[in-house]
């Protein structure tokens, strides 16, 4: 393959790319001036560039007095261009941890292109400067070697994807950005449009009208890098606008999209030098996901398992277990080995990342290393119960136990989270990577804040054929064709079989709170020969990856959006006139008066 970086640029070769093979080459390198060193007489520069860095070395007899004299006065991050000649490194000044270590480039020519002023922080791997500054100043940030591998690696896994789909047949399709609001589960964000006073385009949460009409259409294999917006409450692994791999197949059954997606993601993963992922990938059940990992993304490599011990409890002493164990709700725990010796104080904080994830408390069982048994609840078993419990739990001197009662949702997300906690305080190896399919989500779910039936996944979800009749009757008892795709304790792709049948979708959008008309305005309706197809949807969103993300309350530093918009902005909008259905949240809050500019307050710009 052709190698195009030095065409079409001032440079003949990158900071990165030079090795002993290539002394005594005239070159001309471009980039910034990372460190300079006086030594006497001869000026050391390390020149960086993406690619990497080269030692460029001045010598006052090589160059011009101008040139030499702006060496001299080299700041941190100067744009320079550099023309010399490769040669060889004295064997005592080789240095074996840069790639270009062998040699340097004694200058003929430095050229300064620009100057800088001192940057706020070190352009190194490693810095300790706090988050804000760095997206403040993210194109500083970008250039740090660690930053700029991230992009390429995003850019490398695109590519190897867009490669494998390509060659299995598919296609990629482009959809609108402006489009209409669609039940996705999360709040739109709305574009107002000037031609249409009062109507609103809402940006896509993903492509899932277009990419079914196109299903229906005959595309057959699609996929498309799909920009895609949810107006949510950030996470760490989230932002509001992300990107996602969408694919959507047609005239497939069974495990078809499955199998199809772990040949792309060998290929994928094998393009950036990951091999110890074994194929085909287990698949569980979420049902058993949320039994003993606690949550629908587990990280199997390491155990720490859940434990249910709600039948050991039910009866004892200790009220908290046994009137929740009696109420409907769970006991579980969890064997924390090697903890066992730890302090009541050191235990007592982590009653903090119980309460964060709903627990009113966490109780706790220290068996040390000498042989005593540590807790304030210990009182309360009868010596049955406290056999039982040491029993389930495969006890042995230095385990420290952690228990959670309450409603299921709640004791799985609390043990969840400790988990992962004490697997970080332990040092609990994590060695390689995991992949895994997490299958058969239930369909719906119970919104507590909106108080209706709200989907899983997506309301355009394929329900098990057996639930097909508790749709209206029992919602929650209902399973789905569905599927995520969960690496090291991250979900890194979802899908479903789609619904293909006109009827039940309908019967879907009812439970979900849609009215017949908003149903009969969705042209996405399977009614006019629809083929079975499924859909999967990868993500891309970890700020790690992202060139320019959004801080956790959706503002983007460098730029600084989103702004406050004066002027005709209101007028040309025609924001003074907004329909009736905009809700106002949270419900207790006084709506305010929509009839006021300043109500729209910032509206990021497109």
């Amino acid at each position: 393959m052709e190698d195009f970086r030095n065409e079409y640029c001032m440079h003949t070769v990158t900071c990165g790319q030079l090795r002993a093979t290539d002394v005594n080459q005239e070159v001309t390198l471009a980039g910034w001036a990372w460190h300079t060193r006086d030594h006497g007489g001869l000026i050391f520069i390390d020149l960086r560039d993406r690619e990497g860095y080269t030692q460029v070395v001045v010598d006052p007899d090589c160059v011009s007095a101008e040139d030499f004299q702006a060496a001299e006065h080299l700041g941190r991050e100067y744009v320079l261009k550099v023309t010399g000649r490769v040669r060889e490194r004295a064997p005592e000044a080789v240095n074996p941890n840069m790639i270009t270590g062998e040699i340097e480039v004694l200058a003929s020519a430095v050229v300064v292109l620009n100057t800088s002023v001192t940057p706020p922080f070190s352009i190194e791997d490693g810095i300790e400067t706090d988050e804000i500054t760095r997206m403040k100043w993210r194109y500083l940030d970008i250039r740090r070697p660690e930053m700029l591998a991230n992009l390429k690696l995003r850019h490398t896994v695109t590519q190897a994807m867009r490669r494998a789909l390509d060659e299995r047949g598919f296609l990629e399709i482009e959809t609108p950005i402006l489009a209409n609001s669609t039940p996705e589960g999360a709040r739109d964000y709305i574009v107002p449009s000037r031609p249409n006073p009062g109507k609103f385009y809402a940006l896509p949460q993903s492509p899932q009208q277009f990419k079914q009409m196109l299903m229906c259409a005959g595309v057959e294999r699609y996929y498309q890098i799909a920009r895609c917006f949810r107006d949510e409450d950030l996470r760490a692994d989230r932002q509001p606008e992300f990107t996602q791999v969408d694919i959507e197949m047609s005239f497939v059954e069974g495990d078809d999209v499955c199998d199809m997606m772990e040949a792309v993601m060998a290929e994928t993963l094998a393009a950036v030098g990951v091999t110890d992922v074994a194929f085909p990938l287990q698949k569980m059940q979420y049902a058993d996901a949320m039994r003993d990992y606690g949550c629908d993304r587990p990280d199997v490599r390491f155990g720490m398992l859940l434990h249910d011990i709600t039948d050991i409890v039910k009866d004892t002493g200790f009220k908290v277990f046994s009137s929740v164990a009696q109420s409907g709700g769970v006991v579980k725990a969890i064997n924390a080995k090697g903890a066992g010796d730890w302090s009541r104080g050191e235990v007592e904080k982590m009653a903090s990342i119980a309460e964060a994830n709903g627990a009113k408390g966490m109780a706790w069982v220290a068996f040390t290393t000498d042989g005593q048994e540590k807790s304030p609840i210990k009182k309360f078993f009868t010596d049955e119960e406290w056999a039982a419990l040491k029993a389930e739990m495969e006890v042995e001197p230095g385990d420290l136990l952690l228990f959670a009662a309450d409603a299921p949702e709640i004791a799985n997300a609390v043990l969840s989270a400790l988990r992962l906690h004490m697997a970080d305080a332990l040092n609990v190896p994590r060695e390689g990577h995991a992949l895994l399919w997490v299958v058969n989500f239930p369909m719906f779910r119970y919104d507590e804040d909106e108080k209706k039936y709200a989907a899983e996944h997506h309301p355009f979800t394929h329900v098990l054929k057996e639930d097909l009749d508790k749709i209206e009757s029992d919602p929650l008892a209902c399973g789905s064709y569905s599927y995520d795709l969960v690496m090291d304790g991250f979900e890194v792709g979802g899908g479903t079989i789609r619904i293909h049948n006109a009827e039940e979708q309908r019967r879907i959008l009812r439970v979900v709170g849609l009215t017949d008309e908003q149903i009969d305005s969705i042209r996405r309706l399977p009614s006019c020969g629809t083929r079975p197809f499924e859909e999967l949807e990868g993500i891309f969103s970890w700020n790690l990856t992202v060139a320019i993300p959004l801080s956790l309350n959706g503002e983007e530093y460098t730029p600084g959006q989103p702004v406050t918009l004066h002027g005709n902005f209101y007028k040309c909008a025609d924001l003074t006139t907004v329909p009736h259905f905009l809700s106002w949240s949270p419900i207790d809050t006084p709506a305010p008066d929509f009839h006021r500019p300043e109500f729209f307050g910032k509206i990021t710009l497109l």
